[in-house]
């Protein structure tokens, strides 16, 4: 097998390698995804509505600006497709890896989180009093007034998960991952006072933002359950970069920290094998008082490193 170049790590080289070290970090990956296929399954919570409380649920049932497909493909392939870009050009699959690896656990993660509270909490959303009377014909118990809702079941169901959005906290999960991501491979902290990479940096989150007010617009959402989900998106994505990148700050922002650290062993291994061709220290013949030495002849290490120390301990003494 050909010798790899140092700091090349490419998807033949070493993605069979990489691929089973993180072996079971895939399989809880493909745990989660079902675990969240679950939480959308099973029925949520159906908190108590009112007829006093339908004032703030008579907002007009619309449909989505951004369609629940376009969701991962906003926060999930369009971040994959920088990560691709960036290992054909530089050709390491560390990043190319920890990057994917990255992203769908900070999505994953998120959506689990979401769909949990969503299920435990119940929230109505604005547009609840059409979901529940879609003819306008609205019904309450005499005893407790709540709603004695007609429509179809689905709708219902779905308009008791306005807390938190998960259009919002998935693009946060996705798009915030991406805005970390690029902060370290453009060194916006570089203190050169470079303002444009600030600006590419911000473009993820205001992306995110835009697809978080749509949820308002829409009227699927109150400006709460959208704010709780940019935090909640953007709390998930820093723990899972930090996961596998440095802080954007530090000198080795640029890959990975498994990379760094594969780059590290390889040069370690580079001079160890190398030690043994690399030329002895100088030896010197020094005279020696008789009755100082065995037969007034000594050996010295003339290196100039030993030779430094010797005399810095000379200069002490």
């Amino acid at each position: 097998m050909a010798d790899i170049q140092l700091g090349c790590y490419t998807i033949k080289s070493h993605g069979a390698k990489v691929a089973r070290l993180h072996k079971y970090d895939w399989i809880i990956l493909i745990l989660l995804a079902v675990i969240d296929g679950l939480l959308n399954i099973i029925e949520p919570f159906h908190r108590f509505v009112g007829k006093d409380m339908m004032t703030d649920l008579r907002y007009p049932l619309k449909g989505n600006t951004v369609p629940f497909w376009a969701v991962p493909l906003i926060g999930i392939v369009l971040p994959c497709v920088v990560f691709g870009g960036i290992y054909f050009k530089k050709k390491n699959f560390y990043d190319l890896h920890h990057g994917i690896l990255g992203i769908l656990y900070s999505v994953l993660i998120t959506a689990v989180i979401t769909d949990a509270i969503k299920d435990g909490v119940g929230r109505p959303r604005p547009d609840f009093f059409w979901r529940c009377f879609p003819d306008g014909k609205d019904v309450y118990d005499n005893v407790t007034t709540g709603v004695l809702c007609h429509g179809e079941k689905s709708v219902i169901k779905e308009g008791h998960k306005s807390f938190p959005s998960g259009h919002s906290s998935w693009s946060f999960a996705g798009l915030g991952f991406l805005a970390w991501y690029l902060t370290g491979k453009i060194a916006v902290f570089d203190r050169k006072g470079h303002i444009a990479k600030l600006c590419i940096m911000v473009l993820p989150l205001l992306t995110a933002s835009l697809v978080a007010v749509s949820r308002v617009d829409d009227y699927w959402h109150h400006w709460q359950d959208v704010f709780a989900g940019a935090i909640l998106g953007l709390t998930v994505s820093s723990f899972c970069y930090l996961q596998f990148f440095p802080y954007p700050y530090d000198t080795d922002a640029l890959w990975p920290h498994a990379y760094t650290l594969q780059l590290a062993e390889a040069r370690a291994s580079g001079i160890a094998a190398n030690s043994f061709s690399v030329r002895p220290s100088e030896i010197e013949t020094v005279n020696i008082p008789e009755g100082q030495g065995h037969g007034g002849i000594g050996l010295r290490d003339s290196s100039p490193i030993l030779d430094n120390m010797e005399a810095g301990r000379r200069y002490e003494n």
